[in-house]
């Protein structure tokens, strides 16, 4: 439900199907009214038939001649019954033959009525009518005339009516609901194209929506395009302000340092400054980091990063038997800043070759079903001593090392924790099948 397409049509076909439901139930009312009607009319006049037929007989009782008899009246179950009763005597038509037909009991002078009943196997409506002849004044012979009709061919006819409607009906509706929703493709087809030129742009594939909108969502396509250029902008200006702010911090502290004994290499006043200078450049890295800052920017081949960085890292280790393996999927792409997806792997890389007995494997892959702050999968591990449990939380911690004994300002991993939350990414640290240290990382990516 939460497609406003899928949501109008459940909307409509609801009320819809009501509607059609409602129509359907009057006009099945109607159609089965019309049918009793028929139904009663015939009756009606074959009883008048009857009666008139009727002629007295040498023994007292009623029945018609044969030749004013109705045919179906003449052949056996024919679906149309008679039957002229008295107190004295009775007359069934031909028709009643082989059937076990009961009419009901006799009516008084004047009375009429419409029941339903059954002859055998067959539903059928019996219209009776107590008549007296102007003959009889006493009444001794008054007759009950009795017609019946088989229901059957009415009720078929009403179920084929039915079918007939329902499949009409629902019929109308399917067209009416296909049409709607080709209707609703239709309008909104601008939106669909909205939403796919802005996963381009978070992408990094454009970096502008198109033109060409309706007037209801030109002005947002406009708004977008402005927001978009000025967070280009902004992020611009905002680093350029901290390359000036580290250039006017570290100066001062360079000559601070240069001014005491010695060069201060050893008194506190220089270990603080080193300190000074190692926080300013966590924080403004750190700062500096585009953090989501996706848009319309084009995606980085992670393969091209990864094989600069181990040539990079070779040459730094050149004195350890150190081997650097990269399975990196050509298809993997990081969406965002180039610089901090190499200050991401550079950090990370360089503590496994620092850890490392010997191997490191960097791997890299793309995950379509993920979200798209989660597709590019990054696994860096060796073959090192590892990081307990107990630790893993602490070391991305700034300034939080492992073993104290090796040298470093615990500012690496904090700083790869920090770029990766700013992402929107995830950071996981547990052991590997090499027996060392396995960093998972989940950001942006293709």
């Amino acid at each position: 439900m939460h497609s406003l397409s899928r949501r109008l049509l459940v909307s409509v076909s609801v009320p819809l199907a009501l509607f059609f439901g409602v129509m359907m139930w009057v006009l099945d009312s109607g159609f089965r009214a019309l049918s009793e009607r028929s139904l009663q009319e015939l009756l009606d006049s074959q009883m008048v038939s009857l009666i008139a037929s009727a002629e007295p007989q040498p023994d007292g009782s009623y029945a018609p001649t044969p030749q004013t008899l109705d045919p179906r009246l003449a052949t056996p179950r024919s679906g149309f019954y008679a039957e002229i009763r008295s107190q004295q005597h009775l007359w069934r038509s031909p028709s009643t033959v082989g059937l076990k037909a009961d009419f009901g009991a006799l009516l008084t002078h004047g009375e009429r009525n419409l029941v339903y009943a059954t002859f055998g196997h067959e539903g059928v409506a019996i219209e009776n009518r107590a008549i007296q002849f102007d003959d009889d004044p006493s009444g001794a012979n008054a007759l009950t005339f009795s017609v019946a009709v088989n229901l059957s061919p009415y009720e078929e006819q009403l179920w084929d009516f039915r079918q007939q409607l329902f499949g009409w009906f629902v019929g109308l509706m399917v067209l009416l609901l296909l049409t709607l929703a080709a209707l609703l493709r239709w309008v909104l087809a601008p939106l669909r194209r909205m939403e796919r030129e802005i996963r381009a742009v978070e992408e990094g594939r454009n970096d502008s929506l198109s033109r060409g909108y309706p007037r209801e969502l030109s002005g947002v396509a406009t708004n977008l395009n402005a927001l978009l250029v000025g967070e280009r902008k902004r992020v611009t200006r905002y680093r350029d302000t901290l390359g000036n702010l580290a250039h006017s911090l570290k100066t001062p502290l360079a000559v601070m340092r240069s001014s005491l004994p010695g060069g201060g290499a050893d008194a506190p006043l220089g270990a603080e400054i080193d300190r000074m200078r190692d926080i300013i450049e966590h924080q403004l890295k750190r700062a500096a980091a585009s953090g989501g800052a996706l848009l319309g920017q084009a995606p980085v081949e992670v393969a091209q990063v990864a094989a600069d960085l181990r040539g990079a890292l070779l040459r730094v280790y050149a004195d350890k038997d150190l081997v650097i393996e990269l399975a990196v999927a050509p298809t993997a792409q990081f969406v965002g800043d180039r610089g901090d997806l190499v200050e991401l792997l550079g950090n990370l890389l360089d503590n496994a070759c620092k850890w490392c007995r010997s191997r490191v494997r960097l791997s890299a892959a793309a995950d379509a079903a993920a979200g798209p702050r989660e597709r590019l999968s990054l696994v860096i591990e060796d073959d090192g001593p590892g990081i307990s449990a107990e630790d893993r939380a602490r070391v991305l911690r700034r300034g939080e090392r492992a073993d104290e004994s090796v040298p470093g300002h615990g500012l690496g991993l904090a700083m790869v924790h920090d770029t990766v939350d700013l992402y929107g990414g995830r950071l996981a640290i547990d052991t590997s099948a090499m027996g060392g240290a396995r960093f998972s990382l989940r950001l942006p990516g293709l």
